[in-house]
């Protein structure tokens, strides 16, 4: 099958036991759960069995030892992920409001995963590459944007694939240099995997679909629209086909898009039909949400069927 390398943070997070306003009072926590946005979207991937590589790096600390013996043990080839002596591993405090939105305090820009490593490591997992995955966080710096855009050029120039989920406010892109970067991976995205609002970023359209035909028209090969409760869409020149979420009970939402991005990428780079690919990338998300811990919901092909099967015999 094909490799897959993704390029970004590792970091722990820990998360308040009781919903409220940030962090101004002593209060109970649980964690460190592994995380990171690429880290999840990695071991969902190893998860289903897919060869993936993490380009990353992290302290020589616990919280750094935790990431990698769970992204080991599911399958992530972590040979890209630098020990930095120097620099703790990246970390994320998180508190839910009673609303559902969350207040987080970050270490990430001081931290291991703040700087990027070109380590003779790191050249290998590229050169082993047949598809790149860029994700809007990790475009964090000039230094990130850099590594991310040698990759998918060196990729794309010897006939691999590239996939991007902008994850990006409107704010984001307007720091110095960020939409041009953006831009340019955009030009070379064989599928393109934005959230609500984010296909109207990227074009001069007010409406979804006139975006996505824009999107299309532009070159790109096929777009996964994710909508959350309200499902996803794929789109390419054939047409469209929707699915619905599935319905679950939500412990936890961090990850969630990272593990429906995961299955949909790796379904999508085995030739996958687009219907299937799109039914078990929202198995996958909903699964993702019913544990507590970023990555604490990941799964494997078996699962995601297995569930798929019981909410259909259940809706006979």
């Amino acid at each position: 099958m094909k490799k897959v390398v993704v390029i970004g943070e590792i970091l722990v997070e820990i998360m308040a036991d009781t919903p409220g306003d940030g962090f101004r009072a002593p209060q109970p926590l649980t964690g460190p759960f592994p995380s990171g946005a690429p880290a999840i979207f990695a071991d969902q991937m190893a998860r289903l069995v897919q060869p993936v590589a993490l380009v990353s790096a992290v302290g020589d600390d616990d919280f750094g030892r935790l990431n990698l013996e769970r992204l080991q043990r599911d399958g992530v080839d972590v040979s890209a992920v630098l020990v930095d002596p120097d620099r703790p591993t990246g970390s994320a405090f998180v508190r839910y409001r009673h609303d559902g939105s969350r207040d987080f305090v970050f270490n990430i820009r001081h931290s291991a995963a703040g700087r990027a490593h070109r380590t003779v490591a790191v050249e290998q997992a590229l050169a082993a590459a047949d598809h790149v995955h860029v994700m809007g966080s990790s475009l964090s710096s000039p230094e990130f944007v850099a590594l991310n855009i040698e990759a998918v050029e060196t990729v794309r120039a010897r006939g691999g694939t590239v996939s991007f989920d902008p994850n990006l406010r409107k704010e984001i892109l307007a720091a110095p240099g960020m939409e041009d970067a953006t831009r340019r991976i955009l030009g070379l995205t064989d599928l393109f995997l934005p959230s609500g609002d984010e296909p109207m970023l990227f074009t001069r359209e007010s409406d979804p679909e006139a975006a996505m035909a824009e999107l299309l028209d532009r070159g790109i090969a096929a777009i996964v629209h994710k909508r959350g409760v309200d499902g996803a869409t794929f789109f390419d020149r054939n047409g469209k086909i929707a699915v619905p979420a599935f319905r679950v009970a939500e412990v936890d939402p961090t990850g969630a898009g990272d593990c429906f991005g995961a299955t949909f990428v790796a379904m999508w780079l085995r030739g996958s039909d687009p219907r299937e690919a799109l039914r078990l990338a929202a198995a996958s998300g909903a699964l993702a949400v019913t544990r507590r811990g970023p990555m604490e919901g990941t799964a494997s092909l078996d699962e995601l069927t297995a569930f798929i099967r019981a909410v259909d015999e259940r809706k006979r």
